[in-house]
């Protein structure tokens, strides 16, 4: 990875995505391992805000901590609707959904293996 952090791995990424997630108060957030089935980036993170309101304030959060802690600028879809909100963090792709369109979507299970989800509440 270059930038200002060249050893940082997808994994100490993933693991700060993570953090800030869990900080804002993300519901169900659900880690997809697609190292070796996808080129577009190493992991798929999925969970859910309770409200738009909510949705786009985890995405403006995660967005401000990756540009401040690693100088990383990253990417935002959908944040003006606040329905589902997609960050491009490169080797990171996160999803944050409002409950009804993450279940109607359904986005997980286009990846889901057994060998390559991991959920939290």
């Amino acid at each position: 990875m270059t930038g200002l952090f060249p050893d940082m791995t997808s994994e100490d990424l993933l693991a700060h995505i993570l953090a800030s997630l869990e900080d804002d108060k993300a519901e169900e957030i659900t880690t997809i391992d697609l190292r070796g089935k996808s080129s577009m980036a190493d992991y798929m993170v999925v969970c859910s805000g309770r409200s738009t309101r909510q949705v786009s304030a985890i995405s403006d959060k995660l967005r401000d901590r990756l540009k401040q802690d690693f100088g990383r600028t990253v990417r935002l879809e959908g944040k003006e609707q606040g329905d589902w909100v997609l960050i491009d963090a490169g080797d990171i792709i996160v999803h944050v959904f409002r409950p009804e369109v993450r279940e109607f979507y359904q986005i997980e299970k286009m990846w889901m293996t057994p060998d390559n989800v991991t959920a939290r509440t």
